[in-house]
């Protein structure tokens, strides 16, 4: 992912100036990274191994939203509806 595409999810996802690290935003840009893996095995089938990258991704998105769930419910939820996730 190049500065710019990560810049502008950031920027989208923050919630103050210096927020790079609140779960949204590592959300945002795991689910960012995700696509880009998904394009590339579209036209990579064989590439075993960056799709066991995507997996270890889907495993940690889950695991940060269940944090944020836990910790936040109506954060979680604005949060699933931005980015167009299922509950």
């Amino acid at each position: 992912m190049d500065k710019e595409k990560k810049g502008a999810i950031i920027g989208d996802y923050r919630s103050h100036t210096q927020d790079t690290g609140s779960p949204e935003v590592q959300v945002a840009l795991i689910t960012g990274r995700m696509k880009q893996l998904a394009q590339h095995l579209g036209k990579n089938r064989k590439d075993f191994h960056s799709q066991r990258g995507l997996l270890k991704l889907i495993g940690q998105r889950r695991r940060l939203l269940a944090y944020l769930a836990k910790k936040n419910r109506r954060r979680y939820l604005a949060l699933i509806e931005k980015l167009g996730l299922k509950k």
